[in-house]
C-alpha cells in the first residue's frame, strides 16, 4: 500500500504567481517503491477529504482516509504507524545520509533537512523536481529546478543535482529557447505561455554551481556531457542582447505575466548565466567561447548599470525606483558573480518596499498590496543576505521561515497577514533557496 500524508487544508489567499489557483491542498507525498522496483506514481487532486491528515492508496487506487491519530516519523515524510513506513523511513533516511545536512549556528530545528527531503519527495517519480505537489504547480520550471540542483549539489546529491541539468539539456530545442514550465517526464509543455528567456541564464548557472561542486577530476567530464545545453544556452543569450541596448527583449520572469518592457530579474539572470557559461567554457579549456561569453556577460551588465541603474534599479526598464523586486538579488550571489555597492544598496532599502505585515516579504515593491508573504521571495532574501556577507539578516529570515512552516514541516508558498501558511506546500523554490543560505552560512 503506497502511502501519502496530507497536511490540513490551508486557505488560497489568492491567484498564485504560476497561474490561476484553484482551492487546493496543501500536501506533502511520500510515494513508496512498489514491489517491482518502481515507483508507484499517484496523481491526487481536490476529490481528496479537504480536512485528512492522510490517505492510503489501496487496491485499485481507491483513496483510504488514514486517522489523523498517527504522527510524521521525526525526519523523515512518513507517516508512524502505516504499513511499510519503516521501508520509506530507511530509504529517506539513506538519502540524507548519502549527503549532508548543513547545521546552522543558531537555528536549532529540522527546517533545513526537511527541506532537502521535501525537494527528494517532489523528484518523485522523474528525478526532476516540480515547483509543488498541487495539480497547477506539478510541472518543472527553469527557475525552480535550477535553484534545487544548486542547493542538491552543494549538499553532496551531485546524481540528484545532475539529472536536472540533464532534464534541462533534454528538452532544450536547438534554439536554446526554453518554455516556461515542462511536465516532468520530459514529453512536453502543459500549456501555451511560452518561451521565458530567464531560462536560459538559470540553466547555465545551475550547470556551473554543479561544476563547481565536483572534484576536479570529474568536472571536465561533467561539462563535456552537457555541452550541448551549454553552446545553445549561450548563443541563444548572446543572440537576446545582440541589439544595440545590449538588453533583452521584454519576456515574463519569476512574476508569470506577460510583460511589454524588460525586466531587470530577465536580464540580471541572463547575464548572470553569460558568467557561469564562461567559468564552464574555460572549465573546457575553450578560450575563445570563455571569453565571448564573458564579454557578452559585461556588455550586458554595463547596460544594465547605465539603464536600469539610472532610476534605482526598478522592475522594469524605465520604471519607478519603488518597483524594487527580486531583479536586484540577481544581480548579486550567488546568482550574479560580483558585488556592487550601488546595487547592494537599493537592495538593502528593498524590505521597506516590498514588507508584509507577517514579516515576510512581496515579490515586488510594485506587487499588490494584500498583505500577503511568499516564501520564495523571503527565502531569495535569506541567501542573497548570507552571500554578502549580512549573515544577521540572512539567519533571522530563515528563523521566520522556519516559524511559519505547516504542522508537517514543509515550507508553504504563501504566509496570510496572521502569520498562518497558505496555497502551496511543499515548494520547490523556497526549499531550494533555505539549504542553499544554510549550506553558505555554515561554509
Amino acid at each position: 500500500m503506497a502511502v501519502l500524508t496530507l497536511e490540513p487544508a490551508l486557505p488560497a489567499a489568492r491567484q498564485s504567481q504560476r497561474g490561476p489557483l484553484t482551492a487546493c491542498l496543501c500536501l506533502l507525498l511520500i510515494v513508496m517503491i512498489s514491489s517491482s522496483g518502481l515507483v508507484a506514481r499517484r496523481n491526487l487532486d481536490t476529490t481528496i477529504p479537504l480536512g485528512a491528515a492522510a490517505v492510503a492508496v489501496g487496491p485499485g487506487g481507491a483513496l483510504v482516509e488514514v486517522s489523523a491519530a498517527d504522527a510524521l516519523v521525526p525526519g523523515t515524510r512518513v507517516l508512524a504507524g502505516m504499513p511499510d513506513s519503516p521501508d520509506l523511513a530507511r530509504e529517506q533516511a539513506d538519502w540524507l545520509a548519502a549527503g549532508n545536512v548543513p547545521q546552522v549556528s543558531g537555528l536549532d530545528s529540522d527546517l533545513v533537512a526537511m527541506a532537502l527531503l521535501d525537494l527528494h519527495v517532489l523528484s518523485l517519480p522523474y528525478g526532476v523536481p516540480v515547483a509543488g505537489w498541487s495539480s497547477p504547480w506539478r510541472y518543472v520550471w527553469p527557475r525552480d529546478s535550477a535553484l534545487a540542483a544548486s542547493a542538491l549539489a552543494r549538499t553532496g546529491h551531485t546524481a540528484d543535482a545532475e539529472r536536472i541539468v540533464g532534464f534541462l539539456q533534454r528538452v532544450q530545442p536547438e534554439s536554446g529557447l526554453f518554455q516556461g514550465r515542462y511536465l516532468p517526464d520530459g514529453s512536453g509543455v502543459p500549456d501555451a505561455r511560452g518561451v521565458e528567456l530567464d531560462g536560459l541564464g538559470w540553466a547555465l548557472w545551475a550547470t556551473a554551481q554543479l561544476a563547481a561542486e565536483l572534484p576536479e577530476k570529474d568536472r571536465t567530464a561533467f561539462v563535456q556531457r552537457h555541452r550541448g545545453l551549454v553552446d545553445r544556452s549561450t548563443k541563444a543569450a548572446l543572440g537576446s542582447i545582440d541589439n544595440p541596448s545590449s538588453l533583452p527583449p521584454a519576456s515574463a520572469d519569476y512574476w508569470e505575466v506577460k510583460e511589454a518592457k524588460p525586466t531587470l530579474a530577465t536580464a540580471a539572470v541572463l547575464c548572470a548565466g553569460l558568467e557561469a557559461s564562461a567559468e564552464l567554457y574555460r572549465v573546457l579549456g575553450d578560450v575563445a567561447a570563455s571569453d565571448q561569453a564573458a564579454a557578452g556577460a559585461g556588455r550586458l551588465r554595463a547596460a544594465i548599470g547605465a539603464t536600469f541603474g539610472k532610476n534605482g534599479y526598478p522592475r522594469h526598464l524605465g520604471g519607478r525606483s519603488d518597483s524594487t523586486d527580486l531583479g536586484v538579488d540577481f544581480l548579486l550571489p550567488p546568482v550574479g558573480s560580483s558585488v556592487d555597492r550601488t546595487v547592494v544598496h537599493v537592495w538593502e532599502q528593498a524590505p521597506l518596499l516590498m514588507s508584509r505585515p507577517a514579516g515576510g516579504l512581496a515579490p515586488g515593491g510594485s506587487w499588490r498590496r494584500d498583505g500577503v508573504s511568499w516564501t520564495n521571495a523571503t527565502a531569495s532574501r535569506a541567501m542573497t543576505a548570507a552571500f554578502i556577507g549580512q549573515h544577521d539578516e540572512a539567519l533571522a529570515r530563515l528563523r521566520w521561515l522556519d516559524q511559519h512552516r505547516t504542522a508537517a514541516g514543509s515550507l508553504p508558498e504563501k504566509v496570510l497577514p496572521n502569520g498562518q501558511p497558505a496555497a502551496v506546500s511543499p515548494l520547490a523554490w523556497t526549499a531550494a533557496a533555505v539549504v542553499i543560505t544554510a549550506d553558505q552560512l555554515t561554509s
